[in-house]
């Protein structure tokens, strides 16, 4: 056991052990004079404001006279004590414009009032040079990372009324109670808001009470997911960037494909290429690249990244770039290592095309989201009956009660795209898989074929190969737009995008 001193310091004290700071009067008169005045940038109106607040609108109309809230989330502790970088949630994103690493703890609250509700912005505001958080705070303090908005500059930024974050838990409890006020909090956002929520509704927090407050919740959940099934005109245009800035990415991993393919660790080489890039243009990678080559290319979610890059062979690498207002491209290509196909790969990658292609046919207004899959599935399973793969006829296959064909590909063909790489997760079956397509609905089309090294069901010329080709797209008025096509597609038009590109 430790020495009595040791024992009387609590556990949370004790990383202040590494890291002594003055205490004394001397040194905080000191330090929190002789700083100069306006030394932060004048506040902008953000460009979603107009956006932002047609949102909150629509989210009103659906929950009269009740009180929502929506945390922007806690800081996430990665290792003792230090965080992981900080991302809001997307719900608290979508309705407030805020993106990046912007405010950890905040709530947005809107608040019913006769006609609607009003929008309350709950955050923790700069706190004054004359304070010990100022210097001595490692996880908010000024000195350590860097200054935060005042209650004025988030007003003009976001165009919310906004109020310091210690008054949230009595706007909240304002006329709650028997017959009162109901609240609504968005589950898993932030378990120390949602822990507030739960002690200030009203009747017993078991049992019957405590299960409707569940389906609340869901529901509030639910409705925020479907809010983003259609975008606006600024997401558009968001998604535009964070595709654009990845199709750049694609660029600059063929560039490094030679020293990839000489790494020991040649995946790793394709990861930090995209990454970097990813931090250079936007916020961020969307989600974990996959830079997955030979037989890891099987494995849909490979982020180990760390294999051998090999000549002969392809890399499928699936990535992308989320930008600084959190919306995120998602695009796959599969690559010859070389530069080249050989005859086995380009047929398999063309099969895989022709999917994606009949998906695109599909992918209009009136057709239903579930159209796409069967669209992709009807070629999949048309060529793996050609080569001699399936035990039984296409139309078999794909009869509800056959299925031999998903053996070679698990996933499905599409999904929403947006704040989320799978975005609007939470919606109901009949607004996403059942859904009727509209213009501006935003998704993915991804075919893949995936035939496992020890897959024996296959001849050994197939086995260790994964190829994927995946797509965002816009749906449009009269059909559909691929923002990704600036990224070739098919195998010729690859190999000369990869040859320019390699000299």
């Amino acid at each position: 056991m430790g020495d009595e001193t040791s024992e009387q310091q609590a556990l949370t004290e004790r990383g202040s052990n590494r890291s002594q700071r003055p205490t004394s009067n001397a040194f905080r008169e000191f330090i929190a004079d002789g700083w100069a005045e306006g030394g932060m940038p004048a506040p902008v109106r953000g460009p979603a404001v107009a956006h932002t607040a047609v949102r909150r609108g629509r989210l009103s109309r659906l929950f009269p006279g009740e009180r929502l809230v929506v945390p922007a989330g806690p800081l996430v502790t990665r290792s003792n004590d230090t965080d992981y970088r900080f991302r809001p949630h997307s719900a608290f994103a979508h309705l407030t414009g805020l993106g990046t690493d912007q405010e950890p703890d905040a709530v947005l609250v809107l608040h019913p009032v006769a006609d609607g509700h009003d929008a309350v912005l709950y955050f923790r505001p700069l706190a004054g040079r004359d304070t010990e958080e100022f210097f001595a705070d490692s996880r908010y303090g000024e000195f350590w990372v860097g200054a935060r908005p005042s209650l004025a500059d988030l007003q003009v930024v976001t165009g919310i009324t906004t109020a310091p974050l210690d008054e949230l838990a009595d706007a909240l409890a304002k006329d709650v109670g028997d017959g009162g006020v109901p609240l609504r909090v968005v589950p898993g956002a932030d378990p120390a808001v949602a822990a507030l929520v739960d002690r200030l509704r009203s009747g017993p927090t078991r049992g019957t009470d405590a299960e409707a407050h569940a389906r609340a919740d869901a529901e509030l959940a639910e409705a925020l997911s479907e809010l983003r099934l259609v975008k606006d005109s600024f997401e558009v245009e968001q998604l535009r960037q964070a595709v654009d800035a990845t199709v750049a990415g694609f660029a600059k991993i063929v560039t490094n494909l030679p020293r990839a393919a000489a790494h020991p660790r040649g995946e790793r080489v394709i990861e930090a290429t995209f990454d970097g890039h990813a931090r250079e243009e936007g916020n961020a990678v969307g989600y974990e690249t996959i830079a997955a080559a030979g037989d890891h290319a099987t494995t849909l979610h490979w982020i180990r990244n760390d294999g051998r890059v090999e000549p002969g062979t392809l890399v499928l690498v699936d990535a992308g770039v989320e930008v600084d207002t959190l919306y995120t491209a998602d695009v796959t290509r599969t690559l010859p290592v070389d530069g080249r196909f050989t005859d086995v790969q380009r047929r398999v990658y063309t099969a895989v095309l022709d999917a994606a292609d009949a998906a695109f046919e599909v992918a209009r207004p009136g057709a239903r989201f579930r159209d796409v899959h069967a669209a992709a599935m009807d070629v999949i399973a048309s060529r793996l009956e050609e080569w001699g793969l399936l035990p039984c006829s296409a139309e078999e296959s794909l009869a509800p009660e056959g299925q031999f064909h998903r053996r070679w590909m698990v996933h499905g063909t599409s999904h929403h795209l947006g704040l989320d790489v799978h975005d609007c997760a939470q919606a109901r079956r009949e607004m996403y898989l059942d859904a009727v397509l509209e213009p501006g609905m935003v998704f993915t089309i991804e075919p893949g074929l995936y035939f496992k090294a020890d897959d024996l069901a296959v001849p050994q010329e197939y086995r260790g190969m994964g190829v994927r080709i995946e797509d965002d797209v816009l749906v449009t008025a009269d059909g559909n737009e691929n923002l990704s096509a600036a990224l070739p597609r098919r195998p010729e038009d690859v190999e000369a995008w990869m040859a320019g590109l390699l000299g």
